[in-house]
């Protein structure tokens, strides 16, 4: 199978490469390098299946162009800064909406008719049921991205009815581990690699979140490719736990050995269009047979081992 994944160079974009390349297919990374990283790429580039293309959602003729051949397309790329997209709104629908109809439209033009696609569970905003399956009452919604990505999903469903196009969308809860290169973990990680003893915590600390481990993900993800046989395919993917950020923290200063003055900025919630408290009902990729192998504190570990290991992330990032 030759798949062609958007995104590849980023933090699940490039696991997912590893795995599909391991599995023995042909893979085409297709990324612009404003938050991908070249090291990861590293073991893919070793790969004679494997080639990459330097190039832009918003670059229509290229993308179409680059997409010539492939049999599936794993749909990563996106700006995912949600906190600050009060800042850029325009960027969000760009890179995820009219990115996401861009994809559509350069499957359309090469008969590629099998799309993955990460979605988000910010789509649920603060939904009152909590866990919150895929059929929760139509959320309204709470943050740029959020929308953003919703507005992607209506997108995909519209093309699988018109055009006969098969989708595996998945909602997920944030994801951890190696690679991990935006988030909470690797704020407060930055924070007390800077000055051991003072971590400054956006809101007061309770909110409750639920987190995924990235292998369990990827996991999830071609689990779900190969089981589900619906047109459209809606999977919430989370453990069935979640954590207050005060009990992250703690997990974060015990592996790095630290015992810092916790400074909070106050409220139930970081910034604008955050949910003081995401838990996902995942029973129905349950039903498929599949289930995380890894606990969200076994994740937190595992990610600030990486970053610990890889101080060269802050930099590029920056």
């Amino acid at each position: 199978m030759k798949c062609f994944v958007t995104g590849g160079a980023g933090f699940i974009g490039s696991s997912m490469i590893d795995r599909l390349l391991a599995d023995g297919h042909q893979v085409c990374c297709y990324d612009n390098m404003s938050s991908g990283q070249e090291r990861f790429l590293d073991n893919a580039r070793k790969s004679a299946d494997f080639t990459f293309i330097l190039g832009d959602l918003l670059d229509a003729e290229k993308l179409a162009a680059s997409m010539a051949g492939s049999d599936i397309v794993f749909h990563f790329a996106a700006n995912a800064d949600v906190r600050h997209g009060s800042e850029h709104p325009r960027r969000d629908l760009d890179q995820n909406t009219i990115g996401t109809y861009n994809v559509l439209a350069g499957m359309l033009a090469h008969n590629i008719r099998k799309i993955v696609f990460s979605s988000t569970g910010s789509i649920y905003g603060e939904c009152k049921v909590v866990p919150t399956p895929e059929d929760a009452p139509f959320p309204v919604q709470t943050s740029l991205y959020g929308a953003s990505k919703l507005a992607g999903e209506g997108l995909i469903s519209a093309f699988c009815e018109a055009f006969q196009i098969r989708a595996w969308i998945f909602r997920f809860v944030s994801i951890l581990g190696e690679r991990y290169t935006h988030g909470h973990v690797y704020d407060f990680c930055r924070q007390l690699f800077e000055d051991p003893g003072h971590l400054k915590v956006l809101g007061d600390g309770t909110q409750r979140k639920s987190y995924l481990y990235v292998q369990d993900c990827v996991d999830a993800i071609l689990h779900a490719l190969d089981k589900a046989t619906e047109r459209v395919n809606i999977f919430n993917l989370g453990t069935d736990e979640y954590v207050q950020v005060s009990d992250s923290i703690a997990a974060i200063c015990k592996e790095l050995g630290a015992t810092p003055k916790l400074e909070y900025s106050g409220g139930d919630r970081g910034w604008i269009g955050d949910n003081p408290f995401i838990l996902l009902d995942c029973s129905r990729i349950r039903t498929l047979g599949w289930k995380p192998k890894f606990t969200i504190n076994e994740s937190i570990i595992k990610t600030v081992k990486f970053i610990d290991q890889n101080r060269w992330v802050f930099d590029a990032r920056s």
